[in-house]
């Protein structure tokens, strides 16, 4: 039992839920939700902050770019549909690690949150580095017990789940592309 409980304070740790400088003090996580559309923006930014989060708010992709180096996000929300720099640009950016991430080598994740239900759009999100993908609408509870989950795997969980993610959904891709057997091919 106590192997269980230092195994979760470790995970919980290198997630940046506690605060390293002090031990037992909490960090808050800081969460950036990137969404155009005001309604959406404020029921997250509510569940979030009830869930104890500190959550900062943008409304397209030029404003996530200007806030993610001041705000340092644990965890970014990002709509893909947004004028006039969509969530594509961010995902791009932040692949190009042309942001001030606290540890270059522990790339900020991004929990996708979109109305683009395509298999390929969610694949080419998983290869722009996006951890999860879920699409609209969503139950605001499911999204905040989604952030606890990301946040409580280690950087090395992060990376091994996005590919598998990626690689999951293009072998879904593959799989209802591919002709079927009682298919004419022309």
């Amino acid at each position: 039992m106590e192997k269980n409980v230092a195994a979760g304070v470790t995970r919980m740790t290198e997630a940046g839920l506690y605060d390293r400088s002090s031990p037992g003090s909490k960090k808050v996580a800081r969460i950036l939700v990137v969404e155009d559309d005001f309604d959406i923006q404020q029921i997250l930014g509510v569940y979030l902050k009830h869930a104890g989060f500190d959550v900062q708010s943008a409304s397209d992709g030029n404003e996530a770019i200007r806030i993610i180096p001041e705000f340092c996000p644990d965890l970014i929300v990002l709509d893909l549909m947004m004028q006039p720099v969509d969530g594509w640009a961010v995902l791009e950016w932040l692949h190009a690690g042309l942001h001030s991430s606290p540890s270059p080598s522990s790339p900020i994740p991004v929990l996708v949150l979109t109305a683009l239900n395509h298999l390929k759009e969610q694949v080419h999100g998983f290869e722009k580095g996006a951890i999860e993908y879920m699409t609209k609408p969503t139950q605001p509870r499911v999204i905040v017990e989604r952030i606890r989950t990301i946040l409580a795997l280690s950087v090395e969980q992060r990376a091994m789940l996005q590919r598998k993610r990626v690689d999951e959904q293009r072998e879904t891709l593959e799989r209802v592309s591919a002709p079927q057997p009682d298919e004419f091919v022309y």
